[in-house]
C-alpha cells in the first residue's frame, strides 16, 4: 500500500466545514490510482476556529482517511523536529508538503526558512532513504498583496526552495517542486485572502496531483 502524508499549516489542516486539499487529492487518487493507497500521519483533526482547538468530528466524508501532519500556525521550523518520528510511525512513502507562509510571516526570513526545508528533507530521509516528496511553494496571499517587503521575502524564499528541490532531488528519493496554480486569485480561490475555499482546494490538489502525474506517472492528471 502506498502511503501519502500531507504536511502543512492552516491551509492543509483546514477548519471545520472545509473539505481540504488533502481530501481533494484523496478523492482524485481514488479515481485514478490503480493500487491500494491511503493518507497517513500522526494527527487526524481539523481546526475549530470558533474555539481555537482541534476538531475531530467535522469531516464531510466519513470514508476519508484523516491522517496528516499539519497544524494551524505551524511551519517548516515546527515540522523539522517532528517529521522523522512521523515518517517512522506512519511508514510514509510520499510527503505532500505545503509550508512557508507562517515561517515568513512570524518566525524566520527566506534564507533560514529554506535551510529548515533542507533540514526537513534530511530528517525524513534519515528514517526512509527512499521517501518521495512534493513541495509546494508559498502561494499568493493577502499579506503579500499588501506588504511589499513581505512579498519580496516570499519571492526570495520560493527561489531558494526551487534551488533546494533541485539540489536535493535524488534518483532513489525524488523531490518534486509543484507549480503554483497559474490562475490562483486571492479574491476567488480563498475565503479570507489566504485560506482556500472549495475552488482553491481543487487548485492546490491539482498542483500536487499534476506534479506526481507528470514526473512519476502516478495517478493521472487532476480531474477535479
Amino acid at each position: 500500500m502506498l502511503r501519502f502524508m500531507p504536511v502543512g499549516d492552516s491551509m492543509t489542516i483546514g477548519s471545520s466545514g472545509d473539505h481540504t486539499w488533502r481530501y481533494r487529492v484523496w478523492h482524485h487518487l481514488c479515481a485514478t490510482y490503480g493500487g491500494p493507497f491511503t493518507l497517513v500521519g500522526p494527527r487526524e483533526t481539523l481546526y475549530d476556529k470558533s474555539t481555537d482547538t482541534p476538531d475531530s468530528y467535522a469531516y464531510a466524508d466519513p470514508d476519508f482517511p484523516r491522517g496528516h501532519l499539519a497544524g494551524w500556525g505551524e511551519g517548516w521550523q515546527h515540522m523539522v523536529p517532528l517529521i522523522g518520528d512521523a515518517v517512522r510511525r506512519s511508514r510514509a512513502d510520499v510527503l505532500l508538503v505545503s509550508l512557508g507562509l507562517i515561517d515568513l510571516g512570524f518566525y524566520t526570513d527566506a534564507e533560514q526558512t529554506a535551510r529548515n526545508a533542507r533540514a526537513f528533507a534530511a530528517e525524513a530521509r534519515t528514517v526512509n532513504p527512499r521517501i518521495r516528496m512534493v513541495w509546494l511553494p508559498v502561494i499568493p496571499n493577502v499579506r503579500a498583496a499588501n506588504d511589499e517587503p513581505f512579498a519580496a521575502q516570499v519571492g526570495a524564499f520560493n527561489e531558494l526552495l526551487a534551488k533546494a528541490a533541485a539540489d536535493l532531488d535524488e534518483r532513489t528519493s525524488p523531490l518534486l517542486l509543484a507549480s503554483v496554480p497559474e490562475t490562483w486569485d486571492i479574491h476567488t480561490d480563498t475565503y479570507d485572502g489566504t485560506h482556500p475555499n472549495a475552488g482553491g482546494e481543487h487548485k492546490l490538489a491539482a498542483a500536487f496531483a499534476d506534479a506526481m502525474d507528470q514526473a512519476w506517472g502516478l495517478g493521472g492528471p487532476y480531474g477535479g
